[in-house]
């Protein structure tokens, strides 16, 4: 199998703000971030108005990218492997000509001018690499500085790609003025996003679209100061995250009263959205709305990502095609990923996890857990040992920091809390109260990690050996006791030996006796 390694960093010449993304893509790591940054140039800073780029503002954007094309070099990206794209504000302008000339000459980077439609596409390559599409239909939608982009997608793939002038820089230097927002201004904003969302509305209906996915640093921040707002912990990624009607209307109401300087204290705001985070709360309560939503799924990927996507797909490296039909499987993607960034035992993981799935589904009736914590159990028993990347020494401890850290994709922070807590608790010390992460877990939360645990822990022991020795298992369930029948390749008296040592605690949690024959 190949191992060879391509770098590519992607730059985004958006309306607030320049960003750029340095990513390592391998056939079998899939893309690992290597660096990101960002810069808020406002680029369209008074642009909306007079269709012109700021003399000031272009030379700040010039000598941010210098700043990104030395950063990039330092990380071994080539050249031909720097990718750039403007979009709302740049593309607008009548000057843009002068603006893409002066960085052409000054550092050598050919910036590409996207559509909106393009635009679209790609944020839809990139939230579909983060966030599992759904089988119902989904809405996607992106909110930039100059331009919102939506997208409609079901199980047959895309619906409607569309990108509309509402970004919420330009409707702050258009219908803002006064501070806090006037009552008048807000009715203004709010009748001009229903005029520009008629189409995506009318066909998110037609669709019976019921969830959206949000991405743009706008949404996220939203995201931020809910979580902020309810005590909850804000560090590191968002993805995946969800904030409800309800939780965004207590955070609409308690913003919009305020005055810049109340809103430039609250904490989870970006200092530089403090003016722009007030349409963007606007923008967000008519999608809610408007499109008759109960909940927001966040996305950490939009743009940058699927301008990396779709340039791996024409070069034909990427392991998905984004611009297929069909959805990838990127929970099952990422879970390998991330197996294979930590150097796993990957045939090992594999037979582990199917020996939990046997166990879980042999043990249904018994544990009456739903079907989504049994795709949680596959994943858990496949990354049950990366661990050991870190050190043999505690390693079930180390693959629960490294799976809450590890940025799989496709899970809600829930999910990746359970997996990571069975992988904790696969080996050695079983769940207790004492433990304050699992103390913080949500009742059911709590009962799916103490079964699918001890499943992980049983299955464990039926490959001490390492040598794939139980071929089947079936079961035998009494009023107090469960007994296992093994058909072996060879004598399994090392497996039975090692189970008998673990399954005390799967014993405790079903209230039942367990044994082992060979059948």
């Amino acid at each position: 199998m190949t191992t060879e390694k391509l770098r590519i960093a992607a730059i985004d010449l958006g309306t607030n703000s320049f960003h750029m993304i340095i990513v390592e893509e391998s056939k079998e790591k899939g893309l690992v971030e290597i660096d990101r940054v960002k810069d808020m140039i406002c680029i369209g800073r008074g642009s909306i108005s007079t269709k012109r780029l700021d003399e000031g503002a272009m030379q700040s954007g010039v000598a941010t990218l210098k700043n990104f094309l030395v950063l990039a070099a330092q990380h071994g990206v080539a050249p031909e492997n720097v990718l750039a794209f403007a979009t709302s504000a740049i593309r607008e302008a009548k000057n843009r000509g002068d603006f893409l000339r002066m960085i052409r000459e000054e550092t050598g980077l050919k910036v590409n001018v996207i559509s909106g439609k393009e635009e679209a596409e790609f944020i839809y390559y990139g939230v579909r690499n983060a966030v599992k599409i759904g089988k119902t239909a989904d809405l996607l939608f992106d909110i930039g500085g100059g331009s919102v982009e939506f997208v409609l997608v079901d199980n047959r793939g895309v619906q409607l790609l569309e990108s509309r002038k509402i970004g919420v820089a330009r409707m702050r230097e258009r219908f803002v003025t006064s501070e806090p927002i006037a009552v008048h201004e807000i009715k203004m904003l709010e009748q001009f996003f229903a005029a520009e969302m008629v189409s995506a509305v009318e066909k998110a209906a037609e669709l019976k679209v019921i969830r959206a996915i949000a991405s743009s640093g706008t949404a996220q921040n939203i995201a931020r100061m809910i979580h902020s707002m309810h005590g909850r912990a804000i560090d590191g990624s968002l993805n995946n995250s969800i904030f409800t009607r309800k939780e965004f209307q207590a955070l609409y109401k308690l913003v919009l009263p305020l005055g810049a300087a109340e809103r430039r204290k609250m904490t989870g705001l970006d200092d530089k959205r403090v003016d722009l985070i007030v349409p963007g709360l606007i923008l967000v309560d008519m999608i809610f709305r408007l499109f008759k939503l109960e909940q927001i799924v966040i996305s950490d990927s939009a743009l940058r990502e699927g301008m990396v996507l779709h340039y791996l797909k024409r070069h034909n490296r990427a392991a998905e095609n984004p611009g297929d039909e069909i959805a990838p499987d990127i929970r099952s993607e990422s879970v390998y990923e991330l197996g294979f960034r930590c150097d796993w035992d990957r045939e090992h993981a594999e037979y582990i996890a199917w020996l939990s799935l046997q166990l879980f589904d042999k043990l249904a009736k018994q544990h009456q857990l739903e079907q989504p914590y049994r795709e949680l159990l596959e994943y858990a028993s496949l990354l049950h040992n990366i661990g050991a990347f870190i050190s043999i020494t505690s390693h079930h401890k180390h693959g629960q920091y490294i799976i809450q850290n590890g940025e799989l994709r496709g899970f809600s922070p829930s999910e990746i809390e359970i997996i990571g807590h069975v992988v904790r608790y696969h080996r050695k010390s079983t769940p207790s109260e004492k433990h304050t992460a699992y103390s913080l877990l949500k009742p059911a939360h709590k009962r799916a990690v103490d079964v699918l645990s001890g499943i992980l822990r049983l299955a464990n022991g039926l490959e001490r050996g390492h040598r794939q020795n139980i071929q089947s298992i079936a079961v035998d369930i009494r009023e107090s006791a469960i007994t296992l029948l093994l058909k072996s390749r060879f004598e399994p008296d090392i497996e039975i030996w090692a189970a008998d040592l673990l399954k005390s605690w799967l014993e405790t949690v079903l209230q039942k006796t367990i044994s082992l024959k060979t059948v």
